[in-house]
């Protein structure tokens, strides 16, 4: 017989660390990691001596250098004199307000949409199902040019809504005007305003707006403590009080009680001259991206509902029909919240494409973190290397934050298992 205990106390020997299955997957893991540190090593110093011979040099100095070039759409104080560090922070919340818009709007069509295709009416899933098998089997990039496209040469000039009886008319109850150099929309006025806040770097942050923020988060916590209390008092007599009025009252009167407080009110555009003033005037570049975006990423999106609804068993809807629901609360009761577990995952996925997608708004001139870090800027200093490098870094950046937030979304939805 062999003595198991002497061979498990036996002498280490530089065999073991090949032959010896406790020691052998982590020498293959020391040896791997060698091996990149190495190819890590090579092609930095590579990278460094390419770099001398051209009489360059590796560092970011050039961040600091004045930028002197403009950009339209600008969500902080933006001029040419400022740095090309104020330029990528531009374009990095042009880039971050595209594709927040853009998960949104995605998700709320795309969710309708899958679950339109599973429609018993024939006809309405048949159109959803030609809208998505259409918007996903056609490059992203066309289907910006073609938007565009519509937006430039179809929709009118600002001075074409001038006259008794204008060409064209505005839309949404006279509220929103689509012409070929940009979208004119409202924007907030207030009777009593409070002043901003100077947080320094020319940009400011107005009073009316901390107050909103304050009611909302004040109400997130205490709805989440009166959810608490009710399941103490569920857990303790087995009856749970009403809490939805209470939710409701915590989560919107702070909001309307500041907004008749503030004022606020609707200031639609008008035209005035050659242009539309009084309102917000989005650049058609924006408008076109984003639409871009919803709908595309919107079609993948009504895939991944509609396989997670299939997912779910059909012998769950037919329990809640049994017991009385109605189909459409049984989706919303029901069927829905089982299949987020099967949604969730690949979800993540399509909200990292749609930010990196955006990347493509170079082809409509939305200055984007690709349009200034990774266009303009690197044409003007010659830096192409860093500005790839800190361009990767920041998209990387965006990526794992995404992740992180949709997995603790998705911890809390799936099975608990015990």
């Amino acid at each position: 017989m062999t003595d198991v205990s002497a061979s498990a106390h036996a002498s280490f020997r530089p065999s073991m660390l090949i032959y010896d299955r406790r020691y052998r997957s982590l020498t293959f893991q020391v040896i791997v990691f060698i091996l990149v540190m190495a190819a890590l090593w090579w092609l930095i110093g590579n990278t460094i001596s390419n770099l001398n011979a051209m009489g360059k040099s590796f560092d970011f100095g050039f961040l600091f250098q004045r930028a002197g070039y403009d950009i339209s759409g600008t969500p902080i104080p933006y001029t040419g004199n400022d740095s090309h560090l104020r330029a990528t922070v531009v374009g990095l919340l042009n880039t971050l307000i595209v594709s927040i818009l853009g998960c949104i709007a995605a998700t709320i069509l795309g969710v309708a949409v899958g679950v339109a295709r599973l429609s018993k009416n024939w006809l309405f899933a048949r159109l959803m199902t030609v809208y998505v098998e259409i918007f996903r089997n056609i490059p992203l990039l066309l289907w910006i040019l073609v938007i565009y496209a519509v937006f430039t040469e179809i929709l009118p000039a600002p001075n074409a809504y001038r006259g008794d009886d204008p060409a064209w008319s505005m839309i949404l109850f006279d509220h929103v005007a689509l012409t070929n150099r940009y979208t004119a929309i409202p924007t907030l006025g207030m009777d009593n305003d409070p002043g901003s806040l100077d947080l320094g770097a020319r940009v400011t942050v107005n009073w009316a707006t901390i107050a909103f923020v304050v009611a909302l988060v004040g109400g997130w916590f205490v709805r989440r403590a009166i959810n608490a209390h009710a399941q103490k008092v569920q857990d303790r007599t087995g009856v749970r009080p009403a809490t939805l009025w209470k939710n409701l009252a915590v989560m919107i009167l702070p909001s309307l009680f500041l907004i008749w407080y503030f004022g606020l009110h609707l200031l639609p555009p008008a035209l005035k001259g050659f242009n539309f003033t009084g309102g917000l005037n989005i650049t058609n570049s924006l408008v076109v991206l984003w639409l871009a975006l919803t709908l595309y990423t919107a079609a993948f999106i009504a895939e991944i509902v509609r396989a997670g609804i299939l997912a779910v068993s059909r012998g769950q809807s037919e329990a809640a029909f049994a017991l009385g629901l109605r189909p459409k609360r049984t989706m919303n009761l029901v069927i829905l919240p089982q299949a987020l577990r099967v949604i969730i995952p690949p979800l993540i996925s399509q909200y990292l494409n749609l930010t990196k997608n955006s990347s493509l708004a170079i082809a409509v001139g939305y200055m984007d973190l690709r349009g200034t870090l990774g266009g303009t800027t690197l044409n003007q200093t010659g830096r192409e290397l860093e500005a790839i490098v800190l361009m990767m870094l920041i998209y990387l950046t965006l990526s794992l934050i995404i992740s992180a937030g949709m997995n603790v979304f998705n911890s809390r939805v799936k099975l608990k298992e015990r």
